[in-house]
């Protein structure tokens, strides 16, 4: 595609929200790069003409940020800096019409699934045979593995079904060709992703497959951690946790998002699942896989939500102890079920109580953390920072989890494994020094 500029077409990409929209961002620039377009992700430079923004659209502050950031964009296209701004992804999906109606400056939208509509924007083939080829935007030893798309739950508080449709796997094939692709790259370790881990295969093998895949994936060589993210409590199949337990380079790691722990908000919430259920799937996991660390994702202030049930929440950690909990705020969504409902709690309400929730597990990670004091620990390296290298135990993830903090006068190599004693402990992360 010829510009006014006659240069040869630059392209950045702008990836806001959550690892999933990652991957669509690196699935893009593998088609544009394979169609000899040059594509950068989030471009510091600002050499380039033409802007992809992939939008977030899940709750009311991303929502914020990808107006803020499309404004941004064409912006800089009014006074010149850019020929083209085109907008993709879960907000443009839910959106579209009335974005095109306040900001029309843009080029074009997209939604989540239109990319082969964005790739003749730029007279570019849609590739099949790319199967997995992707342009990653996370530093090389890790990556994301999208198993499936869309999902078929129905949550009261989620407008993901809305923006990315129902439950769609991938065949086991195509991800161990993805994955053998990436080891190849040189990743190291991938973490699973999609909107509903366990749910995976129902739709094209009919029937759970997901420990049928992590054995076809932990058998590729060089790839060291497997790491799961997004499993659904209820109906939480438990031979996940005997591949987990056989297979040495998937991490003793789970994300499980409970959201409450209530039995009168989880019903509200649409969760299928009591308290009493968790209790127990939450003894069984634990039995399964001795020392594996659960984290799990909150809400504060679903409507409805008392004193009392803030304080069953709270019990409820202090008696599980999870290794990471993370916590959102309500968001009001429409075209969910729980937009019915009266959203009777102010913003800085709801903040309160998060922080509230937030305190308790800050007690609980240090205990914890100080617990690892004087242990060793195999570590990932993932960058040098203000002269000290920062990594990765095998029970924490990437941007979410603790960090190990290191100091070393010996160059370590980004990517390697090395081995560490704790030192240190802090409420969120750890120090330590090279074992030899």
């Amino acid at each position: 595609m010829k510009t006014k500029t006659l240069k040869k077409d630059r392209v950045n990409i702008i990836t806001l929200g959550c690892s999933k929209n990652m991957v669509d961002s690196e699935v893009l620039s593998g088609q544009l790069l394979a169609n000899d377009i040059d594509v950068v992700h989030e471009n510091k430079k600002h050499d380039h003409n033409i802007v992809v923004v992939n939008t977030c659209g899940f709750i009311e502050k991303a929502k914020e940020e990808s107006v803020n950031t499309i404004l941004e964009q064409v912006e800089l296209k009014r006074k010149g800096k850019l020929d083209k701004v085109y907008v993709t992804g879960c907000l443009s999906e839910r959106y579209k019409n009335n974005l095109e109606a306040e900001i029309p400056e843009v080029d074009a939208y997209f939604g989540t699934m239109e990319l082969p509509l964005i790739l003749k924007q730029f007279e570019a083939d849609y590739k099949t045979e790319l199967v997995g080829e992707r342009l990653l935007a996370t530093p090389r030893h890790y990556a994301y593995l999208k198993i499936s798309e869309g999902c078929n739950r129905t949550c009261a508080f989620c407008a993901i079904p809305l923006m990315r449709g129902q439950h769609i796997s991938k065949p086991i094939e195509e991800l161990v060709k993805e994955a053998e692709g990436l080891v190849k790259k040189g990743v190291k370790e991938i973490m699973l992703i999609a909107q509903e881990l366990t749910y995976y295969g129902l739709d094209i093998y009919k029937k759970r497959m997901l420990p049928d895949l992590l054995h076809r994936l932990a058998d590729i060589k060089g790839l060291e951690w497997i790491r799961l993210h997004y499993a659904y409590p209820s109906k939480f199949p438990l031979e996940i946790l005997d591949v987990m337990r056989e297979r040495e380079n998937i991490c003793n790691y789970l994300d499980m998002p409970l959201q409450h722990a209530a039995n009168n908000m989880l019903k509200a919430m649409k969760r299928q699942i009591t308290r009493e259920e968790m209790e127990e799937l939450l003894l069984a996991v634990r039995e399964k896989v001795p020392g594996i660390c659960l984290r799990t994702t909150l809400i504060a202030g679903f409507p409805g939500e008392t004193e009392d049930d803030m304080e069953e929440l709270k019990a409820f950690l202090q008696a599980q102890r999870f290794d990471r909990v993370g916590i959102f705020t309500y968001s009001h969504e429409e075209g969910t079920s729980g937009f019915a409902l009266r959203d009777d709690l102010s913003p800085e309400e709801k903040e309160r109580r998060a922080q509230e929730i937030m305190e308790v597990q800050q007690e609980i990670s240090y205990e914890k953390n100080a617990e690892k004091v004087n242990k060793v620990y195999k570590v990932i390296i993932d960058k040098k920072e203000a002269g000290r290298y920062l990594g990765r135990t095998e029970f924490d993830s990437v941007e979410v989890d603790n960090e190990v903090i290191i100091h070393s006068a010996t160059k370590l190599p980004i990517g390697e494994f090395v081995h560490v004693k704790i030192t240190k402990a802090y409420d969120y992360d750890l120090e330590g020094e090279i074992i030899n």
